[in-house]
């Protein structure tokens, strides 16, 4: 039964607390385009993304109409090229960006995902050659995002892939110098990838997905924080339970516009991701949250604790909201897209090294996260050689963001715009891993994956 209070509750989520559905992402399969001539394959490409994807925006907007509730991103994730690409060479994986590119622009998405490559255990040649060219496909193109998975927990942590994504970062950073190295922003380097994810940067879609699906990532900082502050100083269990329905209120939001956009696009729907995705919008953080359950500031000892509990609870409450649950599903802490991650990270209240321990128990990892732009490729793999580590010891999804930015040092605020937002670049840990990182090889997977 349609109830008026819950109706009143809803409009003010969305007028007052900026909930929103952060993304529609249109899963897409392009194991139907290949072929051994790179000019065929990148046509096949374009003409399948245009073609399936040609109503995506337009669905989008008539349920933002129908229903009054802001979509913000339509997107398109495709099978990572790398499995696609076949034998072409380092050029036909440029052209590839290229035809992507032009492809999203075409149907009018925001981000298409997929540019990607899967490594933990090893290169094929074909990934090879898409990371040959990698930091210049992400410079020359400008919606095109990439991931690469350099570790799982079955597998353990290819450590000659994250010595070589350091150095593709650093390259990253020097091609997209004149934006504010904007084209690391593109690039998420993963161990334990979602294959169902529909938020960018690590969007792609995964090699047991249908041919074509729909996935939404809802959204709501602000509703949780506004929920919390109305609870008062009320014991933690009872905060659990706050936030559990609250939850629930969010995913059902969520679930109403996935299942209304998979009919209209007559596409099978694929999951919901429950993830608490902020943005710089005042009102809308998750490091607000933490702060409204009762921390001066994030950063502050007992931020690690609040985040698991959050991060427990938003999953909890949304898994009884949807039977399809997937992606990442959490809560994000991104520097730049969270105003208060920003003032605590100016303040000297979170360091890069409590940001590593928050990302043990939430839903992803060190995301975009400015750092200064002489910083060694080495440092950068150390950097991702700890993030992946705890994704593979804790059987979870870890993944890291960071922007190297040139010609940026301590403390300057370097400005993405969008939702993309803006950063001080943040103090690094300068003593050299690079003997450790240069050693390569295989770090083993853990002794509890062995689990058949």
């Amino acid at each position: 039964m349609l109830n008026t209070a819950d109706i009143l509750e809803t409009i003010n989520m969305i007028r007052q607390e900026n909930l929103d559905i952060r993304t529609i992402t249109m899963g897409i399969s392009l194991y139907d385009c290949v072929s051994d001539d790179e000019g065929r394959l990148c046509d096949r490409i374009y003409d399948k993304i245009t073609h399936t994807a040609e109503n995506l925006v337009k669905v989008g907007t008539d349920i933002e109409k129908d229903y009054g509730i802001p979509i913000v991103n339509r997107r398109v994730s495709v099978t990572p090229v790398s499995l696609v690409g076949g034998a072409i060479s380092p050029d036909g994986y440029l052209k590839l960006a290229h035809t992507l590119d032009r492809a999203a622009k075409q149907v009018g998405i925001n981000f298409i995902g997929g540019y990607s490559a899967l490594v933990q255990k090893g290169f094929t040649r074909s990934a090879e050659n898409l990371l040959a060219v990698l930091p210049r496909a992400l410079a020359e193109t400008d919606i095109v995002c990439s991931s690469v998975n350099v570790a799982s927990t079955k597998a353990g942590i290819n450590m000659d892939a994250v010595r070589l994504m350091g150095e593709k970062i650093v390259e990253a950073a020097r091609l997209t110098a004149d934006r504010n190295s904007i084209g690391c922003a593109k690039l998420v380097v993963f161990a334990n990838v979602p294959e169902d994810n529909p938020f960018m940067a690590g969007a792609f879609h995964g090699i047991g997905e249908p041919e074509t699906v729909i996935n939404v990532g809802v959204s709501g900082p602000g509703v949780v924080s506004s929920a919390i502050a109305r609870a008062g100083d009320c014991d933690l269990s009872a905060l659990a339970d706050i936030i559990k329905k609250t939850a629930f209120k969010i995913t059902r939001v969520g679930q109403l516009v996935a299942s209304e956009a998979a009919k209209r696009l007559g596409v099978p729907f694929g999951i919901i991701d429950l993830s608490l995705a902020p943005t710089p919008a005042i009102g809308d953080s998750v490091a607000h949250i933490l702060e409204e359950m009762g921390l001066e500031s994030c950063g502050a000892h007992g931020t690690t604790a609040a985040l698991a509990m959050l991060n427990d609870a938003v999953k909890k409450g949304g898994v009884m909201a949807s039977s399809h649950v997937g992606g990442l599903s959490g809560a994000f802490i991104p520097v730049s897209e969270d105003a208060g991650m920003i003032d605590a990270v100016r303040s000297g209240a979170l360091t890069i090294e409590k940001l590593e321990a928050m990302t043990a128990v939430c839903s992803v990892g060190l995301d975009m996260i400015v750092i200064p732009g002489d910083t060694p490729a080495e440092v950068i793999s150390g950097i991702i050689a700890d993030e992946i580590s705890i994704g593979v010891a804790n059987t979870k999804t870890t993944a890291v963001r960071v922007i190297p930015a040139i010609g940026k040092k301590l403390g300057e605020d370097v400005d993405f715009g969008g939702l993309l937002g803006h950063a001080p670049v943040m103090r690094l840990n300068t003593n050299s891993p690079a003997r450790f990182i240069s050693r390569g090889g295989r770090i083993p997977a853990p002794i509890h994956s062995l689990k058949n």
